[in-house]
């Protein structure tokens, strides 16, 4: 069985599969049946960033190849610790939706990829769909930085985003919990959650938000009047320097933190996860 080696992940999976396209339809032509697995030989991808997959879809997707088969193959690798098994690197939702009508084989591509690449292929397939939850982008942004130390100017560059998309995607997940679960369930949008970040009483204004069905520039507004001075000891943050805070923070794409004195002395703290944005911090005070 062939094997595609990975190229350009950054610009999609039409570019990963691009030149080989035509080959691929070839040898469907020529096999009908071109490259397949067993479906028993296939496991999910543990880099998968979809958290869930709703049901009722999955049942329309099944139908649906019942009636025309799977069109997409089923992008695999060979399974390192399984010899003879594949883990799925993009497609995992295909391969549900073909156990639950009843195939017994699946048509792949096998790729050669390493485990950064394999997340990279799984993370742009996934927030391709319109159906992904900005939570669910948002935490396999994440995983890149924990996982694979990509700073955020990197994961931008990588997904063709800006990188203050990036920074303002991930810095949901430092919501409350309850927030975030009204985040995944459709129930506020991104827009109104995130002039909640930070503060305290986040997850009694989301539940107020929800109630009264308020508009992002309502919850702007809402919580303009309700965040006065917040003081933190001798230390007070008001509203314009938590503004600048944010815009440094976005900059950077780092953690930023900037305690300011009442007589407008103070420090402002950069937090790095490793050397590579050591130096690039370095280098940007450098340049100044």
């Amino acid at each position: 069985m062939s094997s595609f080696k990975k190229k350009g992940l950054g610009r999609g999976l039409t570019a990963l599969f691009g030149d080989q396209k035509s080959e691929i339809k070839q040898k469907e032509k020529i096999n009908h049946s071109g490259l397949k697995a067993s479906i028993g030989d296939l496991s999910p991808n543990k880099y998968q960033p979809r958290a869930y997959f709703n049901e009722e879809k999955l049942t329309e997707l099944a139908n649906s190849i019942k009636k025309n088969g799977i069109i997409q193959p089923i992008a695999v690798r060979e399974d390192k610790v399984d010899p003879g098994r594949y883990e799925i690197v993009a497609g995992e939702r295909r391969w549900l939706a073909a156990q639950k009508a009843g195939l017994h084989e699946v048509p792949i591509i096998l790729l050669d990829l390493d485990d950064n690449e394999a997340l990279e292929v799984a993370i742009i397939e996934n927030i391709q769909r319109d159906d992904l939850n900005v939570i669910e982008e948002a935490k396999g942004y994440q995983r890149l930085s924990d996982e694979f130390s990509y700073d955020h100017e990197k994961i931008a560059k990588f997904m063709s985003k800006s990188r203050s998309h990036i920074s303002n995607t991930m810095r949901l997940l430092t919501l409350p919990k309850d927030v975030i679960g009204m985040i995944e369930e459709g129930n506020l949008t991104a827009g109104q959650a995130r002039p909640l970040i930070g503060l305290p009483s986040a997850t009694n204004i989301a539940e107020e938000i929800v109630a009264k069905k308020l508009s992002a520039r309502s919850v702007e507004l809402l919580v303009r009047s309700k965040k006065g001075p917040q003081k933190t000891g001798q230390f007070s943050l008001d509203a314009n320097i938590l503004n600048e805070q944010n815009k440094i923070q976005e900059s950077l794409g780092l953690k930023v933190n900037i305690q300011n004195k009442r007589d407008n002395s103070g420090r402002i703290t950069i937090q790095y996860k490793n050397l590579e944005q050591f130096e690039s911090i370095s280098n940007l005070l450098k340049k100044n």
